[in-house]
């Protein structure tokens, strides 16, 4: 057998391998996408494809979007496909400063001493 002859079928393999692990690669991900997007509740913490962070109010399944409250009493509507991820809530960054006095206080003190600490 001619070694030219081999080189063609092993091309072929070599350029039908890569695309079929991409396609399944792709497949998956759609499948996670969708199972996200199924398993959608109301009080689900979501950020949007276009980085809006929201709080499911609704899900309609008839007509496949979903109520977003976006700040207290603000309620959008979304197609279900804009929900990028849920967002897992971390309560150190959520957490509220209630005395802006005493954050303002910290600040000022700090100064004098760095201050000192350079000469």
């Amino acid at each position: 057998m001619d070694l030219s002859s081999l080189m063609f079928p092993l091309l072929l393999v070599l350029l039908a391998v890569p695309l079929f692990l991409s396609a399944r690669k792709q497949k998956r991900a759609v499948a996670e996408q969708q199972a996200l997007l199924n398993s959608l509740e109301p009080g689900d913490r979501v950020m949007t494809t276009s980085g809006l962070y929201a709080t499911v109010a609704e899900v309609n399944d008839d007509d496949n979007t979903i109520e977003l409250e976006i700040a207290d009493g603000v309620v959008t509507t979304w197609l279900r496909q804009a929900i990028r991820e849920k967002v897992v809530a971390d309560t150190e960054s959520d957490a509220v400063v209630d005395d802006v006095d005493d954050v303002v206080d910290e600040t000022v003190d700090a100064a004098p001493a760095q201050q000192e600490s350079k000469k």
